[in-house]
């Protein structure tokens, strides 16, 4: 009688993933506030605010399982066990990753691994670094003549590379968004250098919307050098176009060629 009532009382197993957006804990979405108002365990990781854990019922277990730069005490085959271990033991899993969790945050391997042991899932779509970043500082991916689409890369492939996607996307006019690479960005911009896109608008965004937020506006050959100069470290993006220029800051960078032309 007893063993029955303590397998009553655990709940159905499923996990839940949840964008958690950017870094404003404003940015989650309602119905990522409603799950984690029944989660039984959160699993957060290393860019989530943990303003949002708040939202959790004071008794849920929230435990973190990020990466910071460098640190690779959370695998994510760790991260994959935990998230079964605590949806059979516990009932309902919160998966809070940051920005979207199907944008460069392995949220569909999570997804199949939890499926694999039958486990009910469910995916709430956050608001990725990527477009929600720039938006906030109003640089468009899409603007008139000046792009007509946009690409999302990673700086490095899972090798640890730079990616072979760059040389495709610094060939097109798109706007570029380039997430995890401002590491290598000696490397990114001599890219955009070889097809001749010296003095493409490019911004760098670090910490995105959150109180600790710093931006850089330069062109592809000085970029590199301000980075370095206002000591930009990650988290942060890159955004390489011509949609950048719309931004404020360029203006005196546009003011200053334009002078030059003149001489």
């Amino acid at each position: 009688m007893i063993l029955s009532k303590v397998k009553n009382s655990v709940k159905e197993p499923r996990i839940t993933l949840v964008g958690a957006g950017p870094g404003d804990p404003d940015l989650i979405s309602l119905k990522g506030v409603k799950a984690l108002n029944d989660a039984d365990v959160v699993l957060y990781d290393a860019l989530v605010n943990q303003a949002l854990l708040n939202h959790a019922p004071q008794k849920a277990i929230k435990i973190f399982v990020g990466k910071n730069s460098g640190d690779e005490s959370f695998s994510q085959d760790a991260v994959n066990k935990l998230m079964i271990d605590y949806a059979l033991n516990y009932g309902h899993v919160v998966r809070l990753k940051s920005g979207d969790p199907f944008v460069f945050a392995r949220g569909f391997e999570e997804v199949d691994f939890a499926e694999s042991y039958n486990v009910q899932t469910e995916i709430i779509p956050g608001i990725s670094s990527a477009t929600g970043v720039p938006g906030l500082h109003k640089i468009p991916m899409i603007y008139g003549k000046l792009s007509e689409s946009f690409w999302v890369l990673t700086g490095t492939n899972a090798s640890g590379e730079i990616s072979p996607d760059l040389v495709g996307a610094a060939k097109s006019a798109a706007t570029v968004v380039v997430l995890m690479g401002i590491e290598r960005i000696a490397e990114i911009a001599a890219i955009f250098q070889q097809e001749g896109k010296n003095k493409l608008p490019v911004a760098v965004i670090q910490n995105g919307s959150t109180a600790e937020e710093n931006v850089v506006v330069g062109i592809v050959d000085t970029i590199a050098e301000l980075i370095e100069e206002k000591k930009i470290v990650s988290p942060a993006l890159l955004v390489f176009g011509n949609v950048v220029s719309l931004h404020p800051l360029f203006s005196p960078i546009r003011n200053f060629y334009h002078l030059l032309a003149q001489e």
